[in-house]
Order: structure tokens, then C-alpha cells, then sequence
């Protein structure tokens, strides 16, 4: 008999567990959730962000309200972050100044992303190509590289910033090419992208977000793609692995994040809400008219992935000497 209570009373352990996890899964969410964007309405990040948030907000049952938070080097918006409550309330989509080159380019960062995020999901990356003006003299890599080299100190090539996904994807074919070329940096990439079509900066490695309309209108060429295979989006355009550069990729890479602790349940029904969004064909649909191309996947493998990748882009940077403090 004592033996039957034992069991009765560890099955009913095991049930009272079962029914608290579940109801704490059903619980969450009960309150509208924020989304911070590390960047101005009206941009890339942005506008992915109030896709996915669109697409998870119906099935999630509560409002996703996008807070946009720009500035330094998103350090604005990773501070507001780390300032909230790990409850799964507060959630930031992070891209690779957060997760991968910021703990290199600053030297007192007052945050870790190996420790002080909970890593959601990945989102996906965008591909960055190099591209030059439609009258640029180079009709190809080698042609681009011939012609850098014969240049001496006097090629420049424009950014976006200093610490953006295209400055460094800049820096690293400079680094596995062997070339010379002066940095232009700007504060955005519509003021470069203006000036490289003005004539005064012949090249720039963009985003295919940005640089689709331009490539389909002949304003600008693209002579190589920095991924390991070709862009759905661009499926003519050869990748630098194909012409001879294999470790030459480089993508603006978008993950959701939280403060540090989060509850599993909140980061179980997020990461799959997040995954549902991007496999929505509304979603589909409007990342593959800017080159998105989605990875959804599991907090692991996306933690993973950040870290792999944090680790490769350090070496880039310390080579490079870019610093941001």
C-alpha cells in the first residue's frame, strides 16, 4: 500500500508539472509585445521587421508594436534592452553590429552578446554585392581587381558608415585580394548610394535590399555576390567562391533577441511564431523582392551561428584596425 501511495503521489507530481507548464505556455503572451529596431522607420530592418511582426501578431494574440530606437551603432537600442524585464515583453531584432562586430570595434562594451542575450531566432540574411557604376570600366572581378591594383592609393569606395555589414565586407575582399582602397564612409546608404551614382565614388559592396532596383534599372553592375552560393535574387551573378575568393562572405545578418534570462516558454512560442511568419507566403513574397533570404531555425542554432560567426568577423576587424571608440 505504501508503495501504491508513492506512485499515486509521483504521478500526480509529474501531472500537477505537466499542467503548470502547460498553463504557463497558454499564459504567455497577455500583454502587448515590444519589438525594438535598432534603426529609423522607414529602412531595411525596419521594414522586415514590420512584415514578421504583421504576419506573428494574429496567431500570437497580442499587438507586436515596433519601437524604433537608431543610434550608436545600435548600442541605443541594446541598452533599452538589457534595461527591461527578461519576461518576454521586450524583444529587439539584432543585426551584426549587435551580434557579430561591436564586442570587437569597442573596447569597454557594457554588454556581452555570449552572455547578455536570450538568442530567439534567427530571421535570415541579406546578401551584399560588390557593385559599380554601369559605366565602370571593370566588366568583371578580375577586371575590378586589375584595375585597383594599377590605381595604386587613388580607388575609393563608399559605405554606409564605419562598422556597417558593407564596410566590413570591403574590408575582408581588401584583406583576401591583397588591395588598396580608400574608405568612404557616409551616414547611410542612400547618401553613398547618391554619390556613387554622381560619379564622385566608382564602387561600394550593397545590400541587395538597397541595390535591386538599381541593378534591374542599369545604374548599377554587380560583379560578384559575397555568399557561399549564388543569391536567389540575383541567380546571374557569379559568387566570389565561383571567381576564386571562397572566404570572402559577408551578409547583413537579422536575428531576434531578448534581455537575458527569459522564461523557456515565452522563447518556445516566439521562436515558433517567428518561424511560422517567415515561412508565410505574404512574407516570402516581399523578402524575395529585396534579395531576404530567410533561416529559420531553433534559439540554438541561431546562438550558434551568431557565436561562429562573432569569432570570423573578429579576425576581419582586428586586421583591419577598425575601431569605434
Amino acid at each position: 500500500m505504501t508503495r501504491f501511495f508513492h506512485r499515486l503521489g509521483a504521478a500526480l507530481a509529474l501531472a500537477a508539472a505537466t499542467a503548470g507548464a502547460a498553463l504557463a505556455q497558454g499564459a504567455y503572451p497577455s500583454q502587448p509585445i515590444k519589438w525594438l529596431v535598432p534603426y529609423a522607420a522607414g529602412g531595411g530592418t525596419d521594414s522586415i521587421a514590420r512584415q514578421l511582426a504583421d504576419a506573428m501578431q494574429p496567431s500570437i494574440g497580442q499587438p507586436v508594436l515596433i519601437d524604433n530606437r537608431p543610434g550608436a551603432s545600435t548600442n541605443i537600442a541594446v541598452g533599452l534592452l538589457m534595461q527591461a524585464k527578461p519576461d518576454g515583453y521586450t524583444v529587439m531584432q539584432a543585426e551584426n553590429a549587435a551580434l557579430l562586430f561591436n564586442e570587437h570595434m569597442f573596447a569597454k562594451l557594457p554588454y556581452k552578446p555570449a552572455s547578455d542575450f536570450t538568442y530567439i531566432g534567427a530571421i535570415g540574411r541579406i546578401p551584399i554585392a560588390l557593385v559599380v557604376r554601369s559605366d565602370f570600366q571593370a566588366q568583371n572581378l578580375q577586371q575590378f581587381v586589375g584595375y585597383v591594383k594599377a590605381s595604386g592609393d587613388k580607388a575609393s569606395y563608399a559605405s554606409p558608415g564605419i562598422g556597417t555589414p558593407h564596410h566590413m565586407a570591403m574590408e575582408l575582399l581588401k584583406q583576401k585580394a591583397g588591395l588598396t582602397i580608400t574608405h568612404v564612409a557616409y551616414k547611410g546608404a542612400a547618401p553613398a548610394l547618391q554619390d556613387m551614382l554622381g560619379g564622385q565614388v566608382p564602387m561600394m559592396m550593397l545590400d541587395l535590399g538597397t541595390a535591386l532596383p538599381y541593378l534591374k534599372s542599369g545604374k548599377l553592375r554587380a560583379l560578384a555576390i559575397a555568399l557561399p552560393q549564388r543569391a536567389k535574387a540575383l541567380p546571374d551573378v557569379p559568387t566570389f567562391n565561383e571567381l576564386g575568393y571562397p572566404e570572402v562572405n559577408a551578409f547583413a545578418f537579422h536575428g531576434l533577441i531578448g534581455p537575458a534570462g527569459m522564461p523557456a516558454p515565452a522563447v518556445e512560442k516566439l521562436n515558433a511564431e517567428l518561424r511560422k511568419a517567415l515561412q508565410a507566403p505574404r512574407v516570402q513574397q516581399v523578402f524575395g523582392e529585396f534579395g531576404f533570404e530567410a533561416l529559420p531555425g531553433t534559439p540554438k542554432e541561431f546562438y550558434d551561428m551568431a557565436r561562429a560567426q562573432s569569432a570570423y568577423w573578429g579576425q576581419v576587424i582586428r586586421t583591419s584596425g577598425v575601431q569605434l571608440d
